[in-house]
């Protein structure tokens, strides 16, 4: 048990303002106690970008081996998915043989998903980007059959608690990846006239903002988005570098909802 805090902050206290210095110094005290239980490593220690890189690439695909799996049957459509990454993402034999491993590991009946998540939160630590992008990759691969089962979403919202996120974030991020594929379906601003062609109402989803949003409001999205999606600033804080073809596209999608947005409002 630590007192230590307790006991230097009450005398140091007591001494600069009598009874009242006592007792905000046995609090302030109090509180330095408690932090010296919390393990800081992940926060202050610096982590090695390649151990970081090596782990958001295992742990991405284990995770989205078990959630193919939440709802019991692993379909088709999120095998196909899986595999649409790894070919976006261009792995050669062996990185690919590394990822399939990894899914086969993440469907298994024993997988424990928060030990599994644990390494990865270290290396994130302080790195809300490349915690986003981990989110979006196996919110892609939960919406894979088009739409999110109860089970897979029950998943979602465990990594969201894992990294201290609300469940109305995690339903946000649901909201923006689905709109932001309809922008990647059309590969355009969404000037295409088609009955997949995106709408407005989308575009103002892919920025996470309601459709009353005003230019500054907008453009603030969009900046900040952008910059979270940056494919250098993710590599530099420990994106696996196969990955920054899927931050690319990201971005794209971005680009052309805020652009659909400026030409029909601004």
């Amino acid at each position: 048990m630590n007192i230590w805090g307790k006991v230097i902050g009450g005398a140091l206290g007591f001494a600069l303002a009598g009874p009242l210095g006592l007792f905000i110094g046995v609090w302030i005290g109090s509180s330095f106690d408690k932090g010296l239980k919390q393990d800081f490593s992940g926060v202050f220690g610096q982590s090695d970008p390649a151990e970081t890189q090596r782990v958001f690439f295992t742990t991405t695909f284990s995770v989205m081996g078990h959630i193919a799996k939440a709802d019991g049957v692993v379909s088709q459509q999120e095998i196909a998915a899986a595999e649409q990454v790894m070919a976006q993402l261009g792995l050669d034999e062996s990185k690919r043989k590394q990822a399939i491993n990894a899914f086969s590991q993440g469907k298994e009946q024993g997988f424990n998903l928060n030990s599994n998540l644990e390494s990865l939160i270290r290396h994130c630590a302080r790195k809300p980007s490349l915690i986003q992008m981990f989110l979006e990759i196996q919110i892609v691969a939960a919406t894979a059959d088009g739409d999110v089962s109860e089970a897979e979403m029950h998943v979602l919202y465990q990594i969201g608690q894992a990294f201290r996120l609300p469940k109305f974030q995690v339903d946000r991020l649901v909201e923006m990846v689905i709109a932001q594929r309809s922008f990647h379906q059309t590969g355009s601003s969404g000037s295409a006239r088609n009955a997949s062609a995106p709408t407005i109402s989308q575009a103002y989803k892919v920025l996470g903002i309601s459709d009353n949003a005003t230019k500054a409001e907008t453009k603030r999205a969009y900046r900040k988005l952008m910059s979270q999606h940056h494919p250098d600033k993710l590599v530099a804080k420990g994106m696996p570098e196969e990955m920054i073809k899927v931050a690319t596209e990201k971005s794209q999608e971005i680009q052309a909802a805020y652009e659909m947005i400026k030409q029909q409002k601004f």
